[in-house]
């Protein structure tokens, strides 16, 4: 018998420190414009662009492969989509995703794709109690005129978990899960803080700005940005940043990890029942 919701809670926040939607932290906070103080959106090389709206294999991104899909797979996939638009579409709405327990994370950041992140559901799949009605996240694109647009959902899966675990959640042969990995994180900044959001963390103050002096830029703008991203403020770390391996993070007093975050799946299901647009790793 699987354990209570709030019992995982409780296990979780004890015994390792998984609060606040810590997925969909990983997903925004790679995808702020980190460009300074003029940046205004994404663009198609930027971390949000490929960890947002667009996934693609990299040093800090681990895809499960593509396997042949099978006609079980097919089925599987069809069984998937027709839940999910049965279940979720209440989400349209948005007010009734936050009557839920779905909070926006990071809503003011330009991305491509924002999470409404639910923490119990959360910390449930990382547990292991995955229930397609109740994603641990929603997706949504920012309307123009104000506003969200329910486009899919973002499932977990626990971070030790194996491709075969994976296919029995969301077949393998239709979709492809995917892990934020080979992370270097500055002095002073824990795992811990990143799972609960709290990028500024211990930073040391003059990371930004020993940055911005190297590279002829005014110690005000650089103030700014670390003011507003923490330790993403320098591009040696995080989610998208230019370390990727755990001789160049010591030799930094960097702290090292190969994986941050359990595994993770975007669907699409709303906009197509064709699985093709459903479990597509682009946003439709």
């Amino acid at each position: 018998m699987k354990p209570s919701r709030t019992l995982c809670a409780a296990i979780a926040a004890a015994s390792i420190g998984l609060f606040a939607a810590a997925p969909a932290f990983a997903h925004d906070m790679a995808g702020m414009n980190m460009s300074g103080a003029g940046g205004s959106g994404a663009s198609e090389t930027s971390p949000v662009a490929a960890m947002g709206g667009r996934m693609m294999m990299g040093a800090h991104m681990t895809m499960t492969e593509l396997r042949p899909e099978t006609a079980a797979d097919q089925a599987r996939a069809q069984e998937i989509i027709a839940t999910m638009r049965r279940d979720l579409s209440k989400y349209k709405d948005y007010k009734v995703a936050e009557a839920d327990g779905y909070k926006p994370f990071q809503p003011t950041v330009p991305q491509d794709v924002y999470h409404f992140a639910n923490r119990d559901l959360t910390i449930g799949e990382y547990l292991g109690d995955f229930d397609l009605a109740h994603p641990g996240s929603l997706l949504y694109e920012k309307r123009p005129l104000g506003g969200w647009k329910l486009i899919g959902a973002m499932y977990d899966g626990p971070p030790n978990s194996t491709p075969a675990q994976l296919d029995k959640l969301i077949p393998l042969g239709v979709g492809r899960w995917h892990a934020h990995t080979n992370i270097c994180l500055p002095a002073g900044v824990t795992k811990q803080d990143v799972q609960n959001g709290n990028i500024r963390a211990r930073m040391r103050p003059d990371i930004s700005s020993a940055i911005d002096r190297s590279e002829g830029r005014s110690a005000s703008i650089g103030d700014a940005v670390r003011m507003r991203f923490g330790y993403m403020a320098d591009p040696r770390f995080g989610f998208a940043g230019t370390i990727t391996t755990e001789a160049e993070c010591t030799a930094v007093g960097g702290n090292f990890h190969k994986q941050i975050f359990g595994w993770m799946i975007h669907v699409y299901p709303f906009d197509s029942a064709d699985p093709k647009v459903a479990f597509s790793t682009e946003a439709p």
